[in-house]
This record gives structure tokens, C-alpha cells and sequence, in this order.
């Protein structure tokens, strides 16, 4: 077997053999001209091959011994690590609802900001700007439940109870006019549409706006409970972010308030500016809904405000929608009107309103503000729709605290796009 002592002493007697080898000027005269004798070859791959392949034999052989108490010790910390994961999933199942109604409380904190912050500026205390704030919130509230609640949750009713009719009329539109053979009633059944079912759903709304409260006691303590936490947060936010901060060392805590605040600020002048884009947009669309005669006026109009605000892009198209389905066959030219309206309104919303109630807040990318209203739909279903945008937008708004904004290069800003021409800006 080859070792590496044994080649070094094979290299050496080969170099002693090659030394001892008499030159050709040396040779004598007498001695007849042999051809020198070429020293025997020795071949030092075949060693240095075996040398290599018992270094990495030797390499391989690993020894792994395991020690009982590390193995012990080992198992109850990952079963720990399980125990603990598995008792979050199961506090988060029982207190969903709950952390849903303090995530509803918070924004109504945030929509309040704007105003608190108004009367801070005026010598007023954080408490009473948001007693005056919330209070008069809630008495605005009340004063429009009892002005138009009755009718509206009439009107709703009313529009439920016609949703098989209005069926009908679309699928034999349909029918008529795409030479289609869809059946009517299956297509109710099939979507829950029937009138028995639309029937009871309707009675369940025709007592107004207290009658269904008197049914949804359920809905009375979530209200009660958004509107007790919105007014902690709303006249004691600087002193609850503070407790956090205190459990945070020194260094990250004036980073974390300096967060919190401008998140605060700019979230609640953004929501501010949308419920009033959306109040906006609810009154002009009534008084046209209800000039030219629109049935369910009340409830399309308010859908058509939301909608608009709080669904980018397409959000008009989708409010505008209902009105127009309900007209479109019994009076075609109210079904015009309404669109012709709506994109006119649009224009002056954009040019003249929002500049002007926006002019002071962020904005949130549009493709952002739909994938938020998506994803608050699949967790929380409509109304976590409407309240996808403010999540995004407090997200955004601390995103853009501490981000690092680059001038473009010249070649990319001279670049021309691909709709006009024009170069990109900055």
C-alpha cells in the first residue's frame, strides 16, 4: 500500500539514479559509444491516485454520536414551539370578531384625526376635539336615520322583492336577443332568488332602521363596542402608542412614534376626504335619481357614493350599475340619463372636487387600492371591501416615511411612453 513516505522516497531514488549518470564529455576514448542507458520511468500517478483515494476514504469515515439529553431537551422545545403556534390559531378563531371590531374603531379614530387635530391647532384638548368630533358624528348619524332610515330600509325591501322580476326581465332580454333558451325560474332558484326567499328577506327590512336594530341585538353591541374603543383611540392615541414604545429599547422608539403619527395623520386625512367624496357623489346622484324618477333612489344613490370612492376604477361603473338595470327596460331613456350623468360627474369630481378636499392628503396607487379591496372582500366580505383601502392606505403612508426616492436617469426620463409620445416624468 502507498503511502506518502513511500512516494517522497521513491522521487528521491529516482532523482539520486538520474545524478549518478555519467555525461557524454566525460566518456573516454577507449571505451566504445553505447548509447546512454535511459533511467528506468517511474510512475508517480499510480501512488498519487491511491494517496488521493485514501484521504477521501478517510474524509468520508464520520462518526455521529447523538447525546440523550441534547435529543430530549430538542423534542420539548419544537413541541413547545407546536403547543404555542397552535394555541395562536386558536385565540385567533375565538377573537376574530373582536380584533374585526377594534380594526373598525381604529378607522373611525382615523376619520375623526383630521378634525381633532383642528381643534389641537386652536388651543383645544385632544379629549374634547374628540368628544366634539365623534359626538357630532353620531348626531349626524342619528339625524339622517331619522330622516330618511324608514325610507330607505323601505325602499330596500321594496327593491328586494324585485329582484325575481328584475331577473326575469335580464334573462328574457337575453333570450330575445342572443337567440338563447335560458330558463328563468331555474336561474332564480339556482341563485337564491326565488320570490318566497326575497319575500322573507324583505320582511326582515321592513321595519326600518330600529326595527332592525330590535332584531340584531348582536348588531347593537358591535356598534356599542366600535364606538367605545373609536373614542379611546381617537382622545388617548398619543398615550397608548407610547406604552408600546415603552416596551421597545431606546433607539426605536422615537422611530416608532415618528411612524405612528404621520401614518396617522395622512390614513386619517385620506378616509376623511373619501367619506366626503362619497357624501359628495350620494347627493347629486339622488337628486338626479329622484328628479327623473328613479325607483329606489335613496338606497342606489348611497351605493353609488360608496362605490365610487371606496372601489377605484371601476367603482362608478359598479354603482351606476343597479340604477340602470332597473330602468333600462321600463324606461330606456332614464337608463342614458343615468350614465350620461355619471361620466359628466366623474370629470367634475376629478378636476373640482378632489383637488380640492384631497389637496392635503396621500393618495394610494390605484393598482394597490384594488388588490386592497379584493383581498379585504375575501377576508371579510363586503365590508371588509370598504375598508381594504384605509388598511392600504396605512400601510402606504409608513412605506413612504422612511422610503428612498431616486431621480430617473436622463435617457429614462426622455423616454417616450407608449400611449402618446410624451417623456416620462418623475
Amino acid at each position: 500500500m502507498w503511502t506518502l513516505q513511500s512516494v517522497r522516497d521513491v522521487e528521491s531514488r529516482t532523482g539520486e539514479a538520474m545524478t549518478s549518470q555519467p555525461s557524454p564529455s566525460h566518456q573516454t576514448a577507449a571505451e566504445p559509444h553505447e548509447p546512454p542507458t535511459a533511467a528506468p520511468e517511474t510512475s508517480l500517478a499510480e501512488p498519487t491516485e491511491q494517496v488521493s483515494a485514501a484521504v477521501d476514504a478517510g474524509a468520508r469515515e464520520v462518526t455521529v454520536s447523538f447525546d440523550s439529553k441534547s435529543v430530549g431537551r430538542s423534542a420539548i422545545r419544537v413541541l413547545l414551539l407546536v403547543a404555542v403556534f397552535l394555541l395562536g390559531l386558536w385565540l385567533y378563531s375565538v377573537t376574530s370578531h373582536f380584533l374585526f371590531l377594534l380594526m373598525l374603531a381604529w378607522l373611525f379614530a382615523i376619520a375623526l384625526e383630521p378634525g381633532i387635530r383642528w381643534f389641537i391647532r386652536r388651543g383645544r384638548s385632544r379629549g374634547t376635539g374628540a368628544l366634539i368630533m365623534g359626538g357630532g358624528a353620531i348626531l349626524v348619524g342619528l339625524a339622517l336615520a331619522a330622516t330618511f332610515g324608514e325610507l330607505f330600509f323601505t325602499q330596500i325591501a321594496q327593491f328586494v322583492q324585485s329582484v325575481p322580476s328584475l331577473t326575469a326581465s335580464i334573462i328574457d332580454w337575453i333570450n330575445g336577443t342572443f337567440d338563447t333558451s335560458f330558463n328563468a325560474s331555474q336561474i332564480a332558484s339556482s341563485l337564491s332568488l326565488s320570490p318566497s326567499q326575497m319575500a322573507s328577506y324583505a320582511a326582515s327590512l321592513s321595519g326600518g332602521v330600529f326595527g332592525v336594530i330590535e332584531s340584531l341585538s348582536a348588531v347593537t353591541f358591535d356598534l356599542v363596542t366600535v364606538l367605545v374603543f373609536g373614542f379611546y383611540f381617537a382622545s388617548d392615541s398619543p398615550n397608548f402608542f407610547r406604552t408600546i414604545a415603552s416596551w421597545m429599547p431606546q433607539r426605536s422608539q422615537l422611530v416608532f412614534l415618528n411612524v405612528t403619527e404621520i401614518a396617522i395623520a395622512k390614513t386619517g386625512g385620506y378616509v376623511a376626504s373619501k367619506i366626503i367624496l362619497a357624501a359628495l357623489s350620494s347627493f347629486f346622484h339622488g337628486i338626479l335619481f329622484l328628479a327623473i324618477g328613479v325607483p329606489y333612489w335613496l338606497p342606489f344613490a348611497l351605493f353609488v357614493g360608496i362605490t365610487a370612492q371606496f372601489v377605484p376604477l371601476v367603482g362608478t361603473y359598479i354603482g351606476i350599475a343597479l340604477p340602470v338595470l332597473a330602468t333600462v327596460f321600463d324606461a330606456p331613456w332614464k337608463a342614458v340619463v343615468i350614465i350620461v350623468f355619471a361620466a359628466i360627474y366623474q370629470q367634475i369630481e376629478t378636476y373640482v372636487f378632489t383637488p380640492r378636499v384631497s389637496r392635503k392628503t396621500m393618495d394610494v396607487n390605484q393598482a394597490i387600492a384594488l388588490g386592497a379591496v379584493f383581498v379585504g372582500a375575501a377576508i371579510w366580505g363586503p365590508l371588509g371591501a370598504l375598508i381594504g383601502i384605509p388598511i392600504a392606505a396605512a400601510g402606504v403612508a409608513i412605506l413612504q416615511t422612511y422610503q428612498t426616492r431616486y431621480d430617473l436617469a436622463p435617457e429614462v426620463a426622455d423616454a417616450p411612453d407608449l400611449s402618446g409620445g410624451k417623456s416620462v416624468t418623475a
